[in-house]
């Protein structure tokens, strides 16, 4: 669909427009132009964009790659992690070709491991199903494992240049402040989609997420820094603009509050044994609701005893989900009192690259100059 001066914005945007949003809001979206709010945009993205490698590219395999890697991770975790993977399978046929636990230790340290499952999983699928021939077009992403709407519009805006809007938390945040009052989730698409410059549906995309990430912040935004300052109706209500947090709170449902931050506290005690260039490590469950089948440290939430005063090597904070740990590593002492599978068993240390560590065991052995 291509892009026109004659189309009012406020006839683009009518359909997603609430009937109780107070007049000031809708004279300042009427008096949107979506010509130069484009412009300024693609222009702010050509000139700002950090330099990162899945930009340089438009080859689906590894805008795809990308794409799940950044799900609920930081771009500075996923660098690495993305040149690596690459290295070990370069294309789609590679990692179809791969076992799980090849692929789940090329992931690992990234955590939410069922990504890389799915990604496995897709990758099978597109391999055998498909001859190795990506979907073109967001409908067609949906139909793999693991493909959710968010995920298919990016690649397909970015890799095949098709006219679908991307909505992530950068996005809807941007968007919230944009417009200037709640919006629902379907109202949220539909004004990205009524936004998106058709003739870079890609690169306005990235520059929509790019926005959110660098200036429209969630708790500091940058606002005399933003290309799109003057068609905001945040600011141009002269109105502080809407936290993060308050937009949560406002699209809570009726109820007691709970509390999302409030994290679960443990202490646990993980044994790094080392003899003859190997090490003991101990396999999860494959029914584990949490890495099934990660190979990590012998652990205990009790101190192996007799426990020498010198066997404490470190202490160590790590975090999954919502339980912080405080991880206490001691070398060469006694396995934790358990059931003999439970104790694990002696891996050579040049084969840890290729099996799966979960991320706790990786940063561990990293410090430890292990691997």
């Amino acid at each position: 669909m291509r892009a026109s001066r004659s189309i009012p914005v406020e006839t683009r945007l009518a359909a997603s427009r609430t009937s109780t949003a107070p007049s000031w809001v809708n004279s300042a979206v009427c008096a949107k132009d979506l010509v130069h709010f484009r412009r300024a945009l693609l222009l702010w993205y050509d000139e700002h964009r950090r330099d990162l490698p899945w930009r340089e590219t438009r080859d689906p395999y590894r805008i795809w790659l990308s794409e799940v890697m950044l799900q609920q991770t930081r771009v500075a975790a996923v660098l690495d992690h993305y040149r690596i993977f690459l290295e070990r399978f370069p294309n789609v046929q590679a990692l179809a070709a791969a076992s799980e636990d090849a692929v789940l230790a090329a992931w690992s340290g990234l955590g939410y491991y069922r990504r890389a499952r799915m990604l496995h999983q897709a990758a099978r699928q597109i391999a055998e199903e498909h001859g190795g021939c990506f979907p073109q077009n967001s409908e067609a992403w949906l139909a793999l494992p693991g493909i959710g709407r968010y995920t298919a519009a990016a690649i397909a805006s970015i890799a095949f240049a098709e006219p679908v809007a991307v909505v992530d938390g950068n996005v809807e945040r941007v968007l919230q402040r944009f417009i200037g009052i709640n919006l629902t989730t379907p109202q949220i698409w539909q004004h990205a989609q009524a936004l998106l410059a058709n003739s870079r549906p890609g690169d306005f995309n990235q520059a929509m997420m790019e926005l959110g990430a660098t200036v429209c912040a969630p708790r500091e935004p940058r606002c005399p820094t933003c290309p799109i300052r003057k068609w905001c109706v945040t600011q141009q209500s002269g109105r502080s603009p809407i936290s993060a947090r308050t937009m949560e709170r406002r699209a809570s449902p009726p109820g007691p509050a709970m509390n999302s931050s409030r994290q679960v506290k443990k202490e646990i005690w993980c044994v790094l044994n080392q003899r003859d260039g190997g090490l003991r490590l101990v396999q999860r469950p494959t029914k584990a609701s949490l890495m099934p089948g990660m190979w990590e440290l012998p652990q205990s939430s009790e101190p192996p005893r007799p426990l020498p005063a010198s066997a404490h090597w470190r202490t160590f904070r790590h975090s999954i989900t919502v339980t912080d740990y405080t991880v206490h590593v001691v070398r060469n002492a006694p396995l934790p009192d358990a059931p003999p599978a439970a104790k694990g068993k002696w891996i050579p240390i040049d084969r840890i690259p290729q099996i799966p560590i979960t991320g706790l065991t990786r940063k561990i052995l990293k410090a430890g100059g292990v691997i």
